[in-house]
């Protein structure tokens, strides 16, 4: 069994979220905009952690963590804007590529602003600290949530840190989807990879809830999921339905026309939308 948490789902959500942050902003190709957004995203959630956290059950350890997470986000957004003048390497390469190509066709020479040198760049690296923070409270949480002997130890701890990897790797992708209509050049490669990456973290997330006592107890009614059965059925649906789209996601960014991001960007709506259902609907049947 395991306990399903408000505060213990907000900070997994939100270091999942920051680690395909850095998945991301490794390539330093996406704008900054793009890690501002998800920095700020995710360090409000980490403050509902700490605030679900303070208002219900409490662990010390866990709502600790939640509060340095939110301020190491904080701390790495600041920085970003800081060295916001160093812009990112391969974008800024791109777009003076891009413009040089305007200027042989045209005649018309664009004037580039002055920038900083390379090592003002915004380091990716600052997005893990909190991603590292965040782990130990989430491993808190869990051993917390197996304290009462009901659930095992190590399957607790699998089944936290998988699912913020889930929740982190969906939501992540849906967010980058809809930036390539802020930056429409963006290379289709990263939106390949971080939908790549979430076709492998749905097997362990499957997984994880089929482990004892998990999913296959409620499919079988030795766990009472106080509808007949019915939450068992529908969690297989969303876990079904998610693994679907995915693969229909990747379908569609093999088409060439750019229709197909945002074909892609909505096929991830509905995708985020069943991810939750895999993952809150196992935790609220199996905590009852």
């Amino acid at each position: 069994m395991i306990r399903l948490d408000l505060a213990t789902v907000l900070l997994q959500w939100s270091v999942g979220g920051m680690f395909f942050c850095w998945f991301t902003t490794r390539r330093r190709e996406a704008g900054l905009g793009y890690g501002w957004l998800l920095r700020g995203t995710f360090a409000v959630l980490a403050v509902g952690a700490t605030v679900a956290g303070l208002r219900y059950d409490g662990v010390p350890v866990r709502d600790g963590a939640a509060v340095l997470v939110a301020a190491g986000c904080v701390v790495a957004l600041a920085v970003s804007i800081v060295r916001r003048r160093g812009d990112v390497r391969h974008r800024r390469a791109e777009h003076d590529r891009r413009s040089a190509r305007v200027a042989e066709m045209t005649g018309i020479e664009r004037v580039r602003p002055d920038r900083d040198t390379a090592g003002r760049e915004f380091p990716p690296v600052l997005d893990l600290v909190p991603v590292a923070v965040g782990v130990v409270g989430l491993v808190a949480a869990a051993v917390d949530a197996a304290s009462d002997g009901t659930a095992d130890t190590a399957v607790a701890v699998a089944r936290t840190l998988v699912g913020a990897a889930f929740i982190g790797a969906i939501t992540d992708a849906m967010m980058l989807g809809h930036w390539y209509l802020v930056q429409p050049g963006l290379p289709r490669k990263l939106l390949n990879e971080l939908v790549g990456a979430l076709g492998w973290v749905w097997p362990a997330e499957v997984i994880v809830m089929l482990l004892p006592t998990g999913m296959l107890a409620v499919l079988a009614g030795n766990v009472d999921d106080g509808w007949n059965g019915t939450l068992g059925w529908f969690w297989v649906a969303c876990a079904l339905s998610t693994i679907v789209l995915v693969v229909v996601t990747r379908a569609a960014l093999r088409e060439r026309q750019y229709s197909a991001v945002m074909a892609a960007t909505g096929l991830l709506y509905l995708a985020l939308l069943t991810a939750f259902g895999t993952d809150l609907v196992a935790r609220a049947v199996l905590s009852g």
